[in-house]
């Protein structure tokens, strides 16, 4: 028989038991495989795969580890999404845009032609609804998908040769990436979308006569410059794309709250941290550039309103096929163009001036 206190003692240990989280329960030590699409040999955005890996075991106190892969490791540079969603690999980084043939939607999870600046389409993912209107569009490939990278301003590609008019591209074979394909092969381009890894190679061979990828700095690690001499600009084509984590959505959805928490955290970092990066090491990357033989040229005004109006016509024909695309790309136009106006009064209108007082 039991005495009054140590009964006592018993209930107030139970209720004390009770009363105390399960701290092993709340923190499981996770560990996750996370291949990428991104060259190793460039270190921004593998260098962000790695940070933002970092960022979520820092924000864990360690239990929540990934482990980032390059491309081809674990799985193939252009298959990263397809294995998150399939649940081969629990997450990845890569970027919506290279698997537009799945659902052309994707692409404005990334970036598509003549799009927002880094900074408009910030605002359309966090605050303007655009993760709200993409999630489901993400949902039906078995991911979810968190902003992580932004390149920022993107330049226009390399070429064998100059290019002077509309006519200029036609029978071209161009490395491009996600809708900015469709708009160069009704300019009569021979569109190919290629693995990051894979554009030296091509363009060595002459498999490929010209390429886009990101900007100066990135160009140059990849060596496109001693292949091809002629570097145009704009980046109409992404302006200024963002890429994501992408988790397995049943997997997000099992994971603890802090851990959710956490991965979003790091996203929003090194979103911002790339971005920066890129800014900081693109401008003397393009003097380099420059000084070892590179002719920098811009689109002339003919070739971009040729893409432009077929930008228009591709949106136009994918609206009328596909009405999730349509109501998407409606969203993100109205966005679009309320932030360009906006900006023009607001920051184009000093940019201008400053870049013309102060041109040496």
């Amino acid at each position: 028989m039991i005495g009054r206190r140590a009964a006592g003692g018993i209930a107030a240990g139970t209720a004390m038991a009770l009363a105390t989280p399960n701290l092993a329960a709340a923190t499981p030590r996770i560990r996750w495989r996370s291949p990428g699409s991104f060259p190793k040999s460039v270190d921004t955005l593998w260098a962000a795969h790695e940070r933002f890996c970092q960022k979520v075991s820092e924000l864990t106190d360690g239990a929540f580890q990934l482990v980032p892969s390059g491309p081809g490791e674990i799985v193939p540079a252009l298959q990263v999404m397809d294995a998150v969603g399939q649940g081969s690999v629990e997450c990845g980084f890569t970027g919506a845009g290279f698997y537009f043939g799945k659902d052309p939607t994707l692409a404005i999870g990334a970036a598509v032609p003549f799009g927002p600046s880094s900074r408009h389409t910030w605002s359309w993912l966090q605050a303007g609804g655009g993760r709200e209107i993409m999630r489901d569009v993400y949902r039906d490939q078995g991911v979810h998908a968190i902003p992580m990278a932004c390149t920022g301003a993107q330049m226009g590609g390399w070429f064998r040769k100059e290019i002077r008019t509309p006519e200029d591209m036609k029978g071209l074979k161009f490395r491009i990436a996600g809708l900015g394909g469709a708009v160069v092969t009704r300019l009569g381009a021979v569109a190919q979308q290629l693995a990051p890894g894979d554009i030296y190679p091509s363009l060595e061979r002459g498999v490929i006569d010209g390429a886009e990828y990101i900007g100066p700095y990135d160009d140059e690690k990849l060596g496109f410059h001693r292949i091809a001499k002629y570097y145009y600009y704009p980046g109409w084509q992404e302006y200024a794309p963002s890429v994501d984590m992408m988790v397995n959505a049943k997997l997000w959805d099992a994971l603890p709250a802090h851990y959710r928490a956490a991965m979003e955290a790091a996203g929003t970092e090194t979103w911002h941290w790339v971005m920066a990066r890129y800014d900081v090491l693109n401008p003397p990357a393009l003097r380099r550039l420059i000084g070892s033989g590179t002719l920098l040229r811009a689109y002339p005004r003919d070739v971009l309103a040729a893409t432009y109006r077929a930008t228009q016509e591709v949106y136009a024909e994918l609206g009328e096929k596909d009405g999730r695309f349509r109501r998407v790309w409606e969203h993100w136009d109205r966005h679009r163009l309320e932030q360009v106006q906006w900006f023009r009064v607001a920051e184009d209108s000093l940019a201008n001036f400053i870049a013309v007082s102060t041109a040496r």
